[in-house]
Formats: C-alpha cells, sequence, structure tokens
C-alpha cells in the first residue's frame, strides 16, 4: 500500500510526487501518455521552443537594426520541428530520472478507480490493482472543440495544440479561431515564419482577462506584422478550408490551409472512475478549498482539473500545497500573485488586478505607467520598440495590487512583482528595492517612482 497515489503526471503530479518521494512517503504515480503531461509534450515547452526559433529567425532579418547584417537568412521548418522533439524527448526523461531519484513507482497505462476499500483507496490499472491512503487528481485539461457546424467534416483541415505541433509542413496560411494567449503564441509563431495568419475572435479584444490597453497595443503590433484580426466575429460555420462568421451583422468568409481551433480548455474529470468517490464537482472542474482537499477525505486535486487556474504554475505550486500539509507543514494555496505570460514576440507579462478587474471589484487605486524605453538596457536590445509598464498601487494601504508589461524580456522580469504582491509590499517599501542596473527590470522602479 501507498502513501499517495497520483493520477496523472503533468505538472502537478510530477511535482507532488517528486516533493512526497523527497519527504520520505512511498508513492505511486499513474500516466497514461508520456510522463510531464500536456505542458511538456504538447503545450508550454514545444511552443516555447519553436517560438524561440521563429524569434531567432525574425531577429537575423533585422539585424541591420543594430548594425549586423546577413545574406541569404532562411530556416528550415523540419529542423525546427526535430529540435522541439529532441527537447521533448530530453525533459521527459529528465523527469523520469527526478521519479527515480525520488523512489518514486511510475505505472504507464489508464488509471480507473474503483472505490474506497477499508479506508483505502484502490486504482486499477493494466489489470492490477493498487490502494493508497491519499489520492491526488492531477488529470489536467484538454482543448475544447466546440460544435461548430462542418468543423468535424473538415477533417485534417482542423488542428488543435496537439496537432500543429506535429505537423511536418508549415502551412501557407492559417486561420485561428480563438485570440486567447495560446491562439496569439501560434499566431506569433507562424507569422515569423511568414505564414498567411487570420485571427477570429468573438470577444471585442484578444487575450480575454489580460490589461485592455496592452492588450490593444499587442494586436496593433501584430496588424503591423501582416495578422489579420476579426473581432466580435461568431463563427457559424466551417466549409473545407472557409471558416464562416458573422460580424457587424454581416457575414464573412476567410480560408485557410489550416483551421486552428483555439477557444480555450476544459478540465478531464471522466474517464478515470472519479464518479466512484462522489467527488464534487464546481464549474466544470473538482472543487478544492485552500489545501486542495476535496469534499472526499483524503483525496485532493491540484492543476488543470481543478478549473480554476490552467497554467503550469499554478499547477506546481497548488501540488506543493498537498504534499506540504501531507507531511505536517501547514500550508494553504494563494491566487493573489500568480503571473501570466503571453510568449509573443514581443512578449506580455502580467500580475495581479488589472485596472479594469480592480473598477470591477471596487478597488479603489492609483495607476502609474512609463514606455519601457525608459529603461537603457531595454533601449540596447529593442531597436525601435517601445513597450509599456503599468504598475496599479491600492488607495487604502499603498500596497502594489497589479503590474503589467509588454516588451522583452517581460517574462524575465515579472516575478519581481509576483513576490511584491505576495509580500503585500507598500509603494514605499518597493522603492527602498535596489534594482542591478543596467537591466530591463529597471522599468519596475522607474515606473513606481513616477506616482
Amino acid at each position: 500500500m501507498y502513501d499517495l497515489m497520483i493520477i496523472g503526471s503533468g505538472p502537478a503530479g510530477y511535482v507532488a510526487a517528486e516533493r512526497a518521494g523527497h519527504n520520505g512517503l512511498s508513492v505511486l504515480i499513474f500516466e497514461k501518455k508520456s510522463l510531464g503531461g500536456v505542458c511538456l509534450n504538447e503545450g508550454c515547452i514545444p511552443t516555447k521552443t519553436m517560438l524561440y526559433s521563429a524569434k531567432t529567425y525574425e531577429n537575423a532579418l533585422h539585424g541591420d537594426k543594430y548594425g549586423v547584417y546577413g545574406e541569404n537568412i532562411r530556416f528550415d521548418y523540419g529542423k525546427i520541428v526535430a529540435r522541439k522533439n529532441k527537447i521533448v524527448r530530453k525533459l521527459v526523461a529528465g523527469v523520469d530520472s527526478k521519479m527515480k531519484l525520488n523512489h518514486v513507482t511510475v505505472v504507464k497505462g489508464e488509471a480507473m478507480i474503483q472505490g474506497k476499500n477499508a479506508g483505502r483507496f484502490e486504482v486499477a490499472c493494466n489489470g492490477e490493482t493498487y490502494s493508497g491512503t491519499n489520492l491526488l487528481i492531477c488529470t489536467g485539461s484538454e482543448a475544447f472543440v466546440p460544435p461548430i457546424p462542418g468543423l468535424a467534416e473538415a477533417g485534417d483541415i482542423i488542428l488543435t495544440n496537439r496537432e500543429i505541433l506535429d505537423m511536418k509542413e508549415q502551412p501557407a496560411s492559417l486561420v485561428i479561431i480563438g485570440g486567447g494567449v495560446i491562439g496569439m503564441e501560434f499566431a506569433s509563431l507562424y507569422n515569423s515564419l511568414g505564414t498567411k495568419v487570420t485571427i477570429v475572435e468573438m470577444l471585442p479584444e484578444i487575450l480575454g482577462n489580460n490589461d485592455v490597453e496592452i492588450s490593444v497595443m499587442l494586436r496593433e503590433i501584430y496588424a503591423k506584422k501582416g495578422i489579420e484580426f476579426n473581432l466580435l466575429a461568431k463563427v457559424v460555420k466551417i466549409e473545407g478550408h472557409k471558416v464562416i462568421f458573422e460580424k457587424d451583422g454581416q457575414t464573412e468568409i476567410v480560408e485557410g490551409e489550416k483551421i486552428l481551433v483555439s477557444v480555450g480548455r476544459r478540465p478531464v474529470t471522466s474517464g478515470f472512475g472519479l464518479e466512484k468517490l462522489n467527488v464534487e464537482l464546481f464549474k466544470g472542474g473538482i472543487k478544492t478549498d485552500e489545501k486542495m482537499r476535496t469534499n472526499v477525505p483524503n483525496v485532493f486535486a491540484a492543476g488543470d482539473v481543478t478549473g480554476f487556474s490552467l497554467l503550469a504554475h499554478t499547477a506546481y505550486r497548488e501540488a506543493e500545497v498537498v504534499i506540504n500539509n501531507l507531511t505536517n507543514r501547514e500550508d494553504r494555496m494563494r491566487y493573489d500573485a500568480i503571473p501570466g505570460v503571453v510568449y509573443t514576440n514581443p512578449e506580455v507579462a502580467g500580475v495581479g488586478e488589472t485596472e479594469e478587474s480592480a473598477k470591477q471589484k471596487g478597488i479603489g487605486f492609483k495607476v502609474a505607467k512609463l514606455p519601457m524605453t525608459y529603461a537603457g538596457r531595454f533601449m540596447a536590445e529593442n531597436e525601435g520598440g517601445n513597450g509599456l509598464c503599468k504598475v496599479l498601487i491600492g488607495d487604502k494601504y499603498g500596497e502594489i495590487i497589479g503590474v503589467h508589461m509588454l516588451g522583452n524580456p517581460a517574462s524575465e522580469i515579472i516575478y519581481g512583482a509576483s513576490m511584491a504582491i505576495e509580500q503585500e509590499m507598500t509603494l514605499t517599501e518597493l522603492q527602498e528595492v535596489v534594482f542591478p542596473h543596467p537591466t530591463v527590470s529597471e522599468i519596475f522602479r522607474e515606473t513606481i517612482f513616477s506616482f
């Protein structure tokens, strides 16, 4: 019998297994596909690997801005994909190594919960039944494919995040249904490589709940790069390569060699016997408390399956909360300082409240913002770029409540803002922090001194 059984080896599952094993618990983890889950195999890592190749190519094309010139600059799409596959294989092997190092038993196959017997949870896999004292559900999420007429009949013209990463050849044209984070990252990738990209988005702006001002700025940058945006556009039908949508009371059509459906993801809560435990669901995901406990004693959930914050780094932290509490370290999950990043070129990163969310919640705030060009290092490395850094502080205590950035490398800076929000730092306290010079991160300091 195991102290902990985990179903799913994505970011939540393998981090929980590693931490639990390191703390002396006997751990069993089930995985029906590859260790690392969607993030490592079909999401975060492969997309960022390909995006870096595209960014490198784009930078080479425009090297003249930095006094660097080249001839016959080109790319090999097959090699870009091969490099992506190589990196994924290495990282999957790394997760496997971590499991062995921490004495975690890995069972490959489809797990099926059998129920609870004599105080023990029983899970069947590959014809064998395993038992454990605690059960952690980390089954993740899957791409949501809406019931659009004609979509099923379009066959391999239709792609999700899984199929688009396995393409052997670059499409000449791509229509993306959905202008959220995933849609914009693939738009950035293929636009950089020369594919004609068209986005059809039902909402009034791209990037959903991100800071609207920054979303608009990013859209305008990509419109200049050649991406066609159709906002407030509802897709009503697909006919082969054609996407038919309604906009402003008119019916319009766009065509693409491939069509990427990127309208969000949904938690995976079926197909593994969850119903045997009568676990409570909420808004499509497994309902948990601040310790990631479900309504069933000794059953926990972490990662995308909760449907709350579908981000790998959220999953890591939720997994750590589970293991900390199982190993007698009091801990709880807090969601006020979860950073979000869009790995376009330029990058978008934000944490905490946006102007829109603060107003909606009735939070009084002040806002300061500066172009990223106020940081000398940004100027040195982003010729012709402008960008933006925006900081929100609460009226009541003067604490940092939100930070949002557009510009490279925002993804590598935003954690500092996350720490400030997590620690409830005030504007005065943050102004006393020393930032290294010259770094792009100094834009954060410059902005807080502009209040």
